[in-house]
């Protein structure tokens, strides 16, 4: 039985300020009593089938002149840190395909992990259609590592 449930953002987030219509925009939840930093890290703490997948994608769209790396200072796994507060991060940047932003959000008792994509033109728009069945294995596993109990905080 999985712990991770899609659900709507909350109202609180800070990703709420980045959303446009006809933006992607997915939130997936679970029990937890973890820190923010501490769930983020379990989460951005990808398995080495996803970290295959990231690499693979660094492959193929390099001759499309998008980002294979991910610049910038502080990173949890291989995101750079946008935003934060006691209780949310936000990862992600702006590229020239497509901008996106992920959320991690607690409270206390609930994780939140959201994924914003906000499309810039049709390369963006056939590249979130191609990666879409993926980001949703990844995400759901990024979630499942928040809630597991035998889980690692690093």
């Amino acid at each position: 039985m999985s712990r991770t449930v899609k659900t709507d953002l909350p109202d609180h987030s800070l990703l709420h300020s980045y959303v446009q219509q006809g933006d992607f925009l997915d939130c997936y939840a679970c029990t937890t009593d973890l820190s923010v930093d501490q769930a983020a890290t379990r989460a951005m703490a990808f398995p080495s089938w996803a970290k295959g997948l990231l690499r693979l994608r660094n492959i193929l769209v390099a001759p499309l002149g998008l980002r294979n790396e991910f610049p910038g200072g502080e990173k949890i796994g291989p995101f750079p840190i946008d935003q934060r507060t006691d209780n949310e991060i936000i990862l992600g940047l702006d590229d020239s395909h497509l901008n996106f932003r992920i959320s991690i959000l607690t409270t206390g008792t609930q994780a939140y992990c959201t994924t914003w994509v906000h499309r810039n033109n049709w390369l963006g728009r056939i590249y979130l259609a191609v990666i879409m069945p993926f980001h949703v294995l990844i995400v759901r596993n990024a979630v499942s590592q928040i809630w597991r109990p035998d889980s690692k905080t690093q």
